[in-house]
């Protein structure tokens, strides 16, 4: 079920620099193309470069260069960038990198999350010299990117800024990770010197060709927009582009900037940049007329409809739509499970997360007992099907995505926007509140769990249990990939309270980084990540930043011995790691600088005293709480998705 979202990869590629002016040592042909001629000291023989198209744009481009040789003053080889003529021309401080450094700023992008290298220094010092806007250093280009990840959840845009292949490659993951997610990251790369571009030198931080172009192509496929910066007449217009259609498709963009060219000047860097225009997206109104009489006419029929709200409400602004319908039709309404947080959980006829076999109790059953049910937004994968196992049919459902919406097994109705139409539906529907009256009639509240005796080992869903009761509008929660998915999806949000986790992509060791930008951005929030011990070990580093930003998060280490979420999906011996010692690694970073407070904890008792230290004397403090459970102590829900996940995996092939 569920439609696919089509996003248009755009690409602005100046491979060469573009010059103004060219120093010719020879003859210039009359015809195209025109042949140009060098003299170049290292090589006193001409050498002969065929330039396409017109000579006065176009880039010479030797067949062969002195080994090792950079063209010295008097080369007849060198190229005159138009930055040496700009620069006379520009209000001073009009520079590459400040009009960049500015840009980020008005989109909100106030912190920028960085791992130095010889190709982005000097951009980084201009981003650093930017008011308001704050560079945060990070221990490696991976968690750098997850940061930004974890920012623009809570920003609605995030940054972060490496240097050429050797950082871009490195931070890859995480850019994947954020187009899997639909969040806007604008990915900064230091490009190699201007000059380089179009010669046969081979560079540092690359593979040892002369090809300038493996990591653009790497990220042609994470990001809906490529800018390669190495001249300045365009540099302008492509970082707006970038940055635009970065908001406007809601997925990363990658923009590299060569070395040289940050602190130079232009005329379109101008002290106060007119804003950038992004084109505002709008329904067809008659196409959006159609659809909702479609669903309103369709969801009128039914006897007993439901809601369910998927993780693309967040790309398509439609929070506060979705809850507008809930009100008006009185239809109970459940959350997918990566739209956790997307929905308001303190509604009172909101049922739980529906993910089929694991749902919330009783959240299935009145889901897929419906005689219609309305999906906003829904994202159908292995994942969230649990193995395909959703007892759904597709002629019952309406699904509505960002910018179309499927009535059934038809129609099919395109150009409309999800917030217009769910808006405009809640105006046509008729209240009905059958399904919820059923769910009443059959809901039995889950029992907590018991308490601990005195000195027995802590269990998981004790743990939860207690962090449930640290929950306020002033908290979010950071789950990992893990058992953390599970149990965290049980934690009744209040109202204010954020949630975040990366169901799609579940890429172990996300939640340390994306708990670092989180906080960083939402500074009025607590962040109570859930991060097990397998996780934490890919990525701990960077408890460093956190540590340098003053940050006052509060981590529960869940430490099990291993990859749980594997075992119980395929066990093997791969699936058991190294112990640590987590507090003792944690106070190793910590080395008396900045304000961290560690426990370790094996009783439900000791657990108390901790969340009594953490919320009290310690509130104002990183913590670190390492939790010691059992290594087969799993939610019940795990053991069901991941039967069901590795019937899934190992379905034999189709008879050819």
């Amino acid at each position: 079920m569920g439609g696919v979202a089509h996003t248009t990869h755009h690409q602005s590629v100046s491979q060469q620099p573009q010059p103004r002016t060219i120093t010719k040592a020879a003859h210039e042909s009359t015809t195209a193309p025109r042949l140009f001629f060098f003299t170049c000291v290292a090589c006193p023989a001409p050498m002969e470069t065929l330039l396409a198209g017109n000579p006065a744009n176009g880039v010479a481009k030797p067949t062969c260069n002195g080994v090792g040789a950079l063209p010295v003053a008097n080369s007849h080889a060198i190229i005159a960038t138009p930055a040496a003529a700009a620069a006379t021309l520009a209000p001073a401080g009009a520079t590459l990198g400040r009009h960049l450094a500015r840009r980020l700023v008005q989109i909100g992008a106030s912190d920028v999350f960085a791992v130095p290298g010889d190709f982005n220094l000097t951009l980084l010092d201009y981003l650093i010299a930017e008011p308001g806007l704050t560079l945060v250093g990070c221990c490696n280009e991976l968690n750098a990117g997850y940061a930004a990840d974890g920012y623009a959840r809570s920003r609605g845009v995030g940054a972060c800024a490496v240097t050429f292949t050797v950082g871009g490659l490195s931070v890859l993951n995480a850019i994947a990770g954020a187009y899997s997610e639909n969040l806007p990251v604008v990915c900064i790369v230091g490009g190699p010197n201007s000059n380089d571009y179009g010669t046969n030198r081979i560079l540092h931080h690359t593979i040892g060709l002369p090809d300038f172009s493996q990591e653009l192509r790497c990220f042609q496929t994470i990001t809906c927009y490529q800018a390669i910066i190495n001249n300045l007449d365009d540099a302008h217009e492509q970082i707006d582009t970038a940055i635009a259609t970065a908001l406007r498709e809601s997925k990363p963009v990658y923009i590299s900037v060569s070395c040289n060219l940050a602190g130079l000047s232009h005329p379109t860097f101008s002290r106060d940049p007119v804003p950038m225009f992004i084109s505002p997206r709008l329904s067809n109104k008659a196409n959006l007329e159609y659809a909702v009489e479609a669903a309103a006419d369709f969801l009128n029929k039914a006897v007993k409809p439901v809601m369910v709200g998927g993780p693309k409400i967040r790309v398509a602004k439609a929070r506060e739509a979705f809850a507008a319908v809930a009100d008006a039709s009185g239809y109970p309404f459940a959350v997918m499970p990566a739209a956790k947080g997307l929905v308001p959980e303190h509604h009172p006829r909101f049922i739980g997360t529906y993910w089929g076999a694991v749902s919330t109790t009783f959240c299935a059953e009145i889901v897929e007992s419906a005689d219609a049910y309305l999906f906003a937004g829904p994202i159908f994968n292995d994942y969230s099907s649990v193995g395909y196992s959703l007892l759904l049919k597709r002629e019952k459902a309406v699904i509505v995505q960002p910018d179309r919406m499927v009535v059934g097994d038809g129609p099919a109705f395109g150009c409309i926007l999800m917030p217009e139409f769910l808006r405009a539906l809640a105006k046509r529907l008729r209240r009905n509140t059958t399904a919820y009256d059923n769910y009443r009639r059959i809901f039995v509240p889950d029992r907590e769990p018991p308490n601990g005796k005195p000195n027995e080992p802590l269990r998981v869903n004790v743990l939860f249990k207690h962090i449930k009761g640290m929950l306020s509008g002033d908290s979010a929660v950071v789950a990992e990939t893990g058992d953390s998915w599970f149990n965290c999806q049980k934690l009744r949000l209040p109202e204010g309270c954020g949630y975040e986790f990366q169901m799609q992509y579940g890429s172990i060791g996300w939640s340390v980084g994306a708990t670092l930008g989180y906080a960083q951005a939402a500074k009025d929030k607590r962040v109570i990540a859930c991060i097990g011990d397998g996780s934490f070990q890919v990525t701990a580093q960077d408890v460093s930043t956190m540590l340098r930003c003053g940050q006052k998060s509060i981590i529960f280490l869940i430490n099990n011995g291993g990859y749980t979420i594997e075992v119980e999906i395929h066990d093997g011996p791969y699936n058991v790691i190294k112990n640590w010692d987590y507090t003792g690694l944690v106070n190793a970073i910590h080395n008396s600088e900045g304000n961290c407070w560690t426990m370790k904890v094996r009783t439900e008792e000791q657990l108390k005293e901790a969340i009594a230290t953490v919320t009290g004397a310690k509130k104002d403090c990183l913590c670190f709480i390492e939790v010691i459970v059992h290594k087969d102590d799993t939610s019940k829900e795990l053991l069901e998705w991941g039967s069901r996940v590795s019937a899934a995996n190992s379905r034999p092939p189709n008879p050819q």
